[in-house]
């Protein structure tokens, strides 16, 4: 290899490091040590930097100063397993070995792939007496030593939450190792953490192909399908894990979340249930059984597992953005005082401080104290903005693209293709816009079954998309022209069938995907005769909704005022454009006129879907069903307009919003009117 090559695609940093790890392999820790501490002040948080040092003074026997520079490093890097590794070293020089074994066995549960550690643990239990656990320790070595060291290290890149580096050196290995089942599952759950699930689902069935009796890897295919909603499926393989060690509580775990998906909620409680006696610190767990609660119209059940999840981590941000999300709770000082102290800890996590953020933002918003708040909610969305791929002119582009392939012209010439059946009724529009109520009210109807936000229309544009995604040459919306009218019945079956099973008997079923308003096309193309509903709310009172709320995935460009505002006028222009090319295929439902006339609305939205009119659908909050979204609570009681304005308490700091949505203001009300009354 062109080491010049090298080390011109380097950075500076990059190769003084080098130098340093090349110094210590030699045993120069005289060197190592001042080169790292010099290079450390230039960049005082590098994780890397800040461990060279540490193990540089172990080696040189200052220990109380290597002990001194984990501490500092743990407090910017908790959840580094080498911290602890080398924290488990220093107590064995110390010969201290409680404190060495707790240490190391704090890295190892993070990151498996240490073989130093594993090495120490064994030796640290025999000298103990414990065989029992140095016979564990002993089998953890030899199973790393079986392994390519290529896969330990990307294991323990992997484990540490370096996915570039981890991700390099696996391709690498399997380039020239071929199927290694170790490799594959490791470059799937790569693929996992990168939200690259097709890849994942791609990897792991070859894996299961060449080992069916790979168990850890059927998890990950399991929980890949789960992340896929491909719930049935996900089920299927979680019951196949069940069939060999029923008590597997992961194994369980998995079938709960499988189950939920599938819409069996009662199954998933009583799953959640013995779960939760048996592992009673698993906050998780107790997370996990109040959302099924909660989804369940069984509020109080759902805020003692929500408290217990939040008293077994009490920095679990998402247990206290939980309790907020019920829209009903009211923290107490105590609580509010617990929240502040976790969110400001330096060593928080940073899923935990959004969680923690976007439940201080409610809590002051429900004390009335709006300028707190706003400043809770916007250092929230600054925070998961700044992990956000999201890309506002990706939207954009494909919006243009389907004005221009989606023509009037075009769907002129492809009159009568797709399965006729008349099954779906379609709600679409911005999260935060009152769909939920919609589909509340339909579904109390008798003839109408309520699912929830199903994954079947995107899963199919990903399909018709291929896997090699190209921003300047997209094939999707452009392949519908290539597509048969085969092709769309065919299109058309699959999507019936896939969503049979979140379904009863009723002749009609909602999918209350918000985004599907970007395929109106497609719907139409293969479901020729379902009904599409798109639910319409002011856009500043939308907006700002949507800035409040932490989804738990997707919904990416809710999240700053820019990206929310282009969104809201890009969707604006594309159902402008459906309503121009497929006149009266859509109703325009606007979310304050079914607040101001509930039954008029109603009676219009049944007409629409043609359906008889039926008192319980005024009655809608007495319909007990599953509700998932972020309004499930909401949706149980009577309509009242007390947050229709809320927007107005935070006016003062809205300027931007306002500016940024430009004639969208106006707009939203003039562009549709699609069908009579």
């Amino acid at each position: 290899m062109n080491t010049t090559a090298v080390h011109q695609i380097l950075s500076p940093l990059e190769l003084h490091l080098q130098r340093i790890r090349q110094l210590q392999v030699d045993g120069q820790h005289a060197h190592a040590l001042p080169a790292a501490q010099a290079l450390l002040a230039e960049t005082p948080d590098h994780i890397e930097m800040l461990y060279l040092v540490a193990r540089s003074q172990r080696y040189l026997g200052q220990i109380d100063a290597a002990l001194q520079t984990l501490a500092r490093m743990e407090q910017q890097h908790p959840h580094y397993s080498r911290v602890h590794e080398e924290r488990g070293h220093c107590y064995v020089v110390q010969r201290d070995a409680p404190r060495a074994i707790d240490a190391l066995l704090r890295a190892v549960n993070i990151n498996p792939a240490l073989p130093s550690s594993w090495n120490l643990l064994e030796g640290l239990y025999r000298m103990a007496g414990d065989n029992a656990n140095a016979a564990t320790a002993a089998s953890h070595v030899a199973t790393l030593k079986r392994l390519a060291p290529e896969i330990v290290h990307a294991t323990s890149h992997f484990s540490d939450g370096e996915l570039d580096p981890a991700e390099r050196i696996i391709r690498a290995y399997l380039l020239r190792a071929g199927n290694d089942v170790e490799a594959m599952r490791l470059l799937a759950r790569i693929g996992l953490k990168r939200d690259v699930l097709d890849d994942a689902e791609i990897l792991l069935d070859a894996v299961l192909k060449i080992a069916p009796d790979y168990r850890a890897a059927r998890y990950d295919y399991a929980s890949v399908l789960l992340e896929r909603h491909l719930y049935q499926r996900a089920c299927e393989e979680a019951g196949k894990l069940l069939a060999i060690e029923p008590d597997h509580l992961d194994y369980r775990a998995l079938y709960a979340s499988a189950s939920v998906g599938l819409g069996e909620h009662e199954r998933a409680i009583t799953l959640y249930q013995k779960l939760v006696q048996e592992l009673p610190g698993a906050a998780d767990l107790h997370l996990s059984l109040a959302h099924s609660l909660k989804t369940q119209g069984r509020q109080a059940e759902a805020i003692e597992a929500y408290r217990a999840a939040a008293a077994a981590r009490p920095d679990f941000g998402d247990a206290y953005w939980s309790l907020a999300n019920l829209k009903t709770y009211r923290f107490s000082d105590a609580e509010i005082a617990r929240m502040r102290a976790a969110e400001a800890a330096p060593a928080m996590q940073p899923v935990d401080r959004q969680h923690l953020c976007f439940a201080l933002g409610k809590a002051f918003e429900d004390r009335s104290d709006y300028a707190e708040s706003w400043r809770y909610y916007s250092q929230g969305n600054a925070l998961k903005r700044s992990g956000s791929r999201y890309r506002a002119e990706i939207i954009e582009t494909n919006t243009r693209q389907q004005i221009e392939v989606c023509t009037r012209e075009f769907f002129a010439g492809r009159e009568g293709v797709g399965d006729q059946r008349p099954d779906p009724i379609f709600i679409v529009g911005l999260p935060r816009a009152g769909s939920t109520l919609i589909e509340q009210i339909l579904a109390s109807h008798s003839g109408v079954e309520g699912t929830h936000e199903l994954g079947e229309i995107p899963r199919m544009v990903l399909d018709l998309q291929g896997r090699e995604f190209d921003l300047d040459n997209p094939r999707y919306p452009g392949v519908l022209a290539d597509l048969a009218p085969e092709d769309f019945r065919r299109l058309g079956e699959k999507y019936l069938g896939d969503t049979r099973i979140y379904r009863g008997n009723a002749p009609y079923f909602i999918d209350k995907m918000p985004n599907n308003f970007r395929h109106v096309g497609l719907i139409h193309l293969i479901l020729p005769n379902a009904k599409i509903i798109d639910v319409r709310r002011e856009p500043i009172a939308c907006c700002f909704s949507n800035l409040k709320q932490l989804f738990a995935t997707g919904q990416e460009f809710t999240y700053s005022v820019e990206d929310i505002a282009r969104y809201y006028r890009t969707y604006l222009d594309v159902m402008q454009h459906w309503d121009e090319v497929l006149p009266g295929r859509v109703l325009r439902v606007h979310h304050e006129d079914v607040v101001d006339d509930l039954e008029s609305s109603v009676r219009r939205i049944l007409d629409f879907c043609g359906l008889a009119f039926e008192p319980s659908c005024l009655e809608f909050h007495k319909t007990a069903r599953s509700v998932r979204t972020a309004s499930s609570e909401q949706v149980r009681q009577p309509i009242f307009r007390d947050g229709m304005d809320q927007w107005a308490k935070y006016e003062t700091w809205l300027g931007p919003l306002k500016e940024a949505l430009g004639d969208a203001r106006t707009r939203y009300r003039q562009s549709g009117v699609t069908t009579p009354g």
